[in-house]
This record gives structure tokens, sequence and C-alpha cells, in this order.
């Protein structure tokens, strides 16, 4: 990941998140968006944006490997995990993954409103 010097250093407090976080592909190169890595909290008017999009180095052959399937399939990339390696530079661990179909989803609504109901039931 390409970072400033106050995002590594959030990040090496451990103040990142990445619930929303996903990854794109702009002019051959891999960004992240939503990937929230907060102020550093001794920083100054320097410091970073909070949510700004971040570079992701990948090789060439990596890149493209990725950029096809996500093309061809409905694939989209998402973020696993974030950690320093023993160097102290910032890894991510990305991954492939597929959405849900509509009737998938259907069924994980049913299954979530009958686990609401039977809470409301075992509550009273």
């Amino acid at each position: 990941m390409v970072l400033t010097g106050t995002e590594i250093k959030s990040l090496r407090q451990g103040k990142a998140s990445f619930n929303d976080a996903f990854c794109y592909f702009a002019k051959g190169e891999l960004f992240i968006k939503n990937l929230h890595i907060t102020e550093y909290s001794h920083g100054t008017s320097a410091n970073h944006d909070p949510l700004r999009e971040r570079k992701l180095l990948l090789q060439k052959k990596e890149l493209r490997k990725m950029e096809n399937k996500i093309k061809e399939r409905g694939y989209t990339i998402i973020p696993l995990r974030i950690f320093l390696n023993d160097k102290g530079l910032a890894k991510m661990e990305i991954a492939l993954a597929k959405g849900k179909k509509i009737y998938d989803k259907r069924e994980s609504i049913k299954r979530r409103e009958s686990d609401r109901e039977i809470g409301r039931h075992l509550k009273s």
C-alpha cells in the first residue's frame, strides 16, 4: 500500500477499519476505497484524510490476472486483513469474492427475520 507517514503511525497503533472497503481498477492500477485509517493523535496540520483512496502495489502479472477475472465473471476484490511484516512494511491481504444472487439474498433475509421472531418470543 502507498501510505503517508501519519497513516503508517496510526496503523502501528491498530487504528484501521475496513468494514465497507473494496478495491477497484483505474487506468490499470488497483486502488482501495473506504478504508478508514484514523488520524494520528500526535499529528499536526499535515495529518492525512481518514478515508482517502490508497493505491495498492502489485506486480503487473497479478494486476492483469485480477482485472480479467473482475471483467468477465462479476467478482469484486475485498480486503481481508492489514498487517505489518518483519521489515515494518504495511501489507494487505485481499481476496476475489463473488456476490450473492437475488434468490440467495431472499433466503438470508427470511432466515434473519425468523431468527428475529424467535428472539422476541424467547425474551417474553
